[in-house]
C-alpha cells in the first residue's frame, strides 16, 4: 500500500473507515453501472453501420497475393526470366529485384457463381468466393515486418499508436460489460514481428488495450482466486481494496495508468463468471467442432480459436483479431510451395467453417470478417523457390457487414508487383473498416500532445465507394 495511503486510513476512526470500506462493498457494481453510463454515451456512431463487430485473422508474415488471390497469367508466362526493365528501379531488400520471376506455384480457378479467381491453395475458402471481397490493390510504407505490422495495426510504420482494435473499444464501448470490447487470440507459438504494441492502445487509455485470452478452462491467467477463497470473501476484499484505490486514484489527479488498473480489477471481477464459460467449447455440437477442423490435428488449434471468435462475438465482444504464424509465420522465403502448403493446411478449413458458421447463425450480416497480413511478396524468385516481402501490391478480402461478394476491386500491374488501379492505402483501408462500423474517420479523434489524433493519421484519407458499394 502507498505510504500516503496508509497514513490516510491510519488516520480515520474506526467507525469512518468501516463507513469507507462498507461504501466499497458495492464499488465494483457502481463502477460497472458508470462503465456502461459511459460506454453508452461514447457508442452512438456517427450512422447507421453495417458492421457491429469485427473477425480480424491476421496472417503473420505476408501470404503471397500472387500465388493466393490475384491471378497473374503473364507472371506464369514469363516465369524463369528477368524481371523487363520497363518495371523501373524496385526498393527491395537482398537485390531480389535482379532474380528471374518465379511463376505461381498453384493453379488459380474461377470459383462460385461469380468465377472469382482464387488458388487451389484455399480449397475450402474457395468455396465461399460469392461472399468474398477481394481487395488486389493494397499498398504500404515498408518492407520490413515490424514496420508493417505496426501499419497494418496501427495506421504508423512507428510504434506507439494505438490499434484498430483500440480505436474501436475507445469509439463504440463494448456490448457486453463482463466482457472486453477488444479480445486477442495470438498464435500459441509467438514470437509476432513488433510484439504486442500492434494491438496496444498507444497514447489512448490504457483501458482499451487489447485482452489476449487464449482457449482452455483458463482464458486468462491468475483471473480465478485461490483455493479455498469463497466469492464472498473475495468481493469483500476486491470492495475494500477498490475504495482504497478510488482515494488513491483521487490524490493523483486521475492518472490514467492507475485508473485503467483499477478498470482492469473491475472488469476481471466480472469476467471471472462469463470468460471460462465463454471458452468452454465442450458444449458446442460435433458437427460445429467438425465444421472448424476441431477433429482433425492439423486444424485444430486454429481451428478452436476461429470458434472462439464467434463465441466471443456472438457474446457481443466489440473486436476480435485471431493471429496465424509463429515467428516467421507465412514468411516463405526459402520455398513458397512448402510454407503455404503448411499455413494453408492449418488455416483454410477453419476459416471456411468460420464464415458458414457465422452464416447460419445470420451473424455475417452484421459481422465484418477481414483476411489478410501486413504485406504480400515480390513476383521476382528469391533462394530459388521463395519470395521476398512485397508492400508496394498485395491483397486481403473482406466478408459480412453488406460487402458485395464474388468480386475483385483494384488490380496489380501483370506481374502483382505494384498496385496500379484503384489503389487503397492501409489508412483508406481503416478508414472503410471504420464506415461499416458506422464511425467518420474524421471525427473519431483524441486530444493528444496538443493535437486531435486520428487512426488515419494527418493525411488525407478517404472509405472506398468501390468497397462499400
Amino acid at each position: 500500500m502507498d505510504a500516503n495511503l496508509a497514513d490516510g486510513v491510519a488516520g480515520c476512526s474506526r467507525r469512518s473507515f468501516l463507513a469507507s470500506a462498507g461504501g466499497g462493498m458495492g464499488m465494483l457494481a457502481y463502477a460497472a453501472l458508470a462503465q456502461s453510463q459511459d460506454a453508452a454515451a461514447l457508442s452512438q456512431p456517427h450512422f447507421a453501420p453495417r458492421a457491429k463487430r469485427v473477425i480480424w485473422l491476421f496472417m503473420h508474415g505476408g501470404p503471397s497475393h500472387v500465388d493466393l488471390l490475384d491471378p497473374k497469367p503473364a507472371l506464369t508466362k514469363y516465369g524463369g526470366k528477368p524481371l523487363p526493365d520497363s518495371f523501373g528501379n524496385i526498393m527491395t531488400r537482398r537485390n531480389v529485384a535482379n532474380n528471374p520471376l518465379l511463376a505461381p506455384v498453384r493453379r488459380f480457378r474461377p470459383r462460385g457463381q461469380s468465377g472469382l479467381e482464387i488458388s487451389d491453395f484455399l480449397p475450402h475458402i474457395s468455396k465461399h468466393a460469392d461472399d468474398l471481397c477481394v481487395v488486389r490493390s493494397m499498398h504500404g510504407d515498408s518492407v520490413n515486418h515490424p514496420q508493417s505490422v505496426y501499419q497494418m495495426n496501427t495506421g504508423s510504420i512507428l510504434m506507439g499508436c494505438p490499434s484498430v482494435g483500440s480505436w474501436v473499444a475507445y469509439g463504440l464501448g463494448t456490448e457486453n460489460q463482463n466482457m472486453p470490447a477488444f479480445v486477442v487470440l495470438p498464435d500459441p507459438g509467438g514470437g509476432l514481428k513488433g510484439g504486442p504494441p500492434a494491438w496496444g492502445n498507444g497514447y489512448l487509455s490504457a483501458s482499451y488495450q487489447g485482452v489476449t485470452m487464449r482457449s482452455g478452462s483458463s482464458p486468462i491467467l491468475d483471473l480465478q482466486p485461490q483455493d479455498g477463497v469463497t466469492a464472498e470473501q473475495q468481493y469483500r476484499d476486491l470492495s475494500l481494496i477498490q475504495s482504497l484505490n478510488r482515494r488513491h486514484l483521487e490524490r493523483r489527479d486521475s492518472d490514467d495508468r492507475l485508473s485503467a488498473r483499477v478498470k482492469a480489477y473491475e472488469l476481471a471481477f466480472r469476467m471471472q463468471s462469463e470468460a471460462p464459460e465463454l471458452v468452454d467449447i465442450s458444449r458446442e455440437t460435433q458437427q460445429t467442432k467438425s465444421l472448424y477442423g476441431i477433429d482433425q490435428p492439423e486444424t485444430r488449434e486454429f481451428g478452436e480459436r476461429c470458434l472462439l471468435a464467434r463465441r466471443m462475438v456472438e457474446s457481443g465482444v466489440r473486436f476480435v483479431q485471431l493471429y496465424s504464424g509463429d515467428t516467421n509465420g507465412w514468411d516463405a522465403h526459402a520455398d513458397v510451395d512448402k510454407n503455404h502448403s503448411e499455413y494453408c493446411r492449418r488455416t483454410d478449413k477453419p476459416v471456411a467453417g468460420l464464415l458458414q458458421d457465422l452464416k447460419q447463425r445470420g451473424l455475417l450480416e452484421d459481422t465484418l470478417v477481414i483476411w489478410g497480413g501486413e504485406f504480400g511478396r515480390m513476383p521476382m524468385s528469391e533462394q530459388g523457390k521463395g519470395r521476398d516481402h512485397n508492400p508496394w501490391g498485395f491483397s486481403v478480402w473482406l466478408a459480412g457487414a453488406g460487402i458485395r461478394g464474388g468480386r475483385a476491386y483494384g488490380a496489380t500491374d501483370e506481374i502483382g508487383l505494384r498496385s496500379v488501379t484503384d489503389k487503397v492505402s492501409v489508412t483508406d483501408f481503416h478508414a472503410t473498416l471504420l464506415h461499416l462500423l458506422g464511425i467518420d474517420h474524421y471525427d473519431l479523434t483524441h486530444f493528444h500532445n496538443g493535437l486531435d489524433k486520428r487512426l488515419t493519421g494527418p493525411d488525407e484519407a478517404e472509405a472506398i465507394d468501390g468497397i462499400l458499394t
